[in-house]
């Protein structure tokens, strides 16, 4: 069952629980901030529903509320940082700091990180830079939950990538992990008490299954594009931890839990892009039948927008279940 709260109380009872757990005043309204906009913009698997976890990593000490990122080389267009295991989405958002600053002042900027945390839904960093006025590319890596193909254990991480165009009109923003579904995804389908629509892993017997459940308990989704998402996410994990010297899905899954992972932040100055170019394409895009009649035919970040406005008007839809551990928190 669903209830509907407003982005002002998610966003203040994030707060309370974070302030508690002794993050200051300004890292508390950043964290509570992006975890109440990724529920908005209906990411619940990466926002109110990822909450209690994050709190429980917090109590563990695996993510340390008042560690400093640190700058700890440069090359060029590129910076090195560690992250020191401070909160993912505190690192994230200056890491596309700089890499905006850098893309602004060199054209392009990157931003190599290594020991942080999970950045929650990376689209986030995505908006960030398109507001900016510049293009994003950015990669995490995970802990293992899918088999390499041709494989039957967990080997890959489902490693999302992010890529955003900024757009008068409404930003492009790509935000996909390499697994069928990632599973914060497969939590909100069980949550439900639903099936996926299309198979997203396998069962105990190594079938192909659509039950969110049984995926959740092998840890052998199905990457995406089936041998392509696992070669794209092996490249992935390749690229973000070799180049900032950081842990790889490997390493991160020998410490049994999802935290020290290694990402990367690359910012393009979209100054000079040309945007009749891109209203040409989304127009060809757009211009096609639809599957069904009237349906939508939408780029990525459209739908993401149209959410957004709903849930402002509407409140935000959350599990009871889920909105009750937040308020014992």
């Amino acid at each position: 069952m669903a209830v509907r709260i407003s982005f002002e109380e998610m966003k203040a009872q994030f707060r309370r629980v974070l302030l508690n757990l002794g993050f200051s005043e300004k890292r508390a309204d950043l964290c509570a901030a992006i975890f109440a906009e990724n529920s908005r913009d209906g990411v619940y698997s990466h926002g109110v529903n990822r909450f209690p976890v994050f709190v429980q990593l917090v109590k563990e000490g695996l993510v340390v509320p008042e560690a400093e990122p640190e700058q700890t080389g440069q090359h060029g267009a590129l910076a090195y940082w560690d992250g020191h295991r401070a909160p993912g989405m505190v690192t994230a958002t200056r890491a596309t700091e700089q890499a905006i600053a850098l893309a602004k002042e060199h054209g392009i900027g990157c931003v190599a990180v290594k020991n942080t945390n999970h950045w929650m839904r990376g689209g986030t960093y995505g908006w960030q830079a398109a507001e900016a006025g510049c293009v994003a590319i950015c990669a995490t890596n995970t802990i293992a939950n899918m088999p390499p193909w041709g494989g039957k254990e967990p080997r890959l991480g489902n490693n999302p990538l992010v890529i955003a165009i900024p757009r008068e009109n409404g930003h492009i923003v790509l935000d996909m992990a390499m697994t069928q579904f990632s599973f914060g995804k497969l939590q909100e389908y069980e949550l439900k008490g639903e099936e996926l629509p299309v198979a997203g892993g396998y069962d105990e017997t190594g079938a192909l299954t659509t039950d969110p459940e049984a995926i959740r308990t092998t840890g052998r989704s199905l990457p995406i594009g089936y041998w392509k998402g696992a070669g794209l996410s092996l490249v992935l994990d390749v690229l973000v931890a070799s180049l900032s010297g950081g842990r790889s899905v490997a390493e991160i899954t020998a410490q049994g839990k999802e935290y020290g992972v290694s990402q990367l932040f690359i910012c393009i100055d979209a100054a000079r892009q040309n945007e009749a170019i891109i209203e040409n394409i989304l127009a060809y895009t757009k211009a096609c039948e639809p599957v069904h009649a009237g349906g939508p035919v939408r780029y990525p970040g459209e739908n993401t927008l149209a959410t957004r406005v709903r849930n402002e008007k509407e409140g935000i839809p959350v599990n009871e279940e889920i909105w009750q551990q937040v308020l014992a928190l």
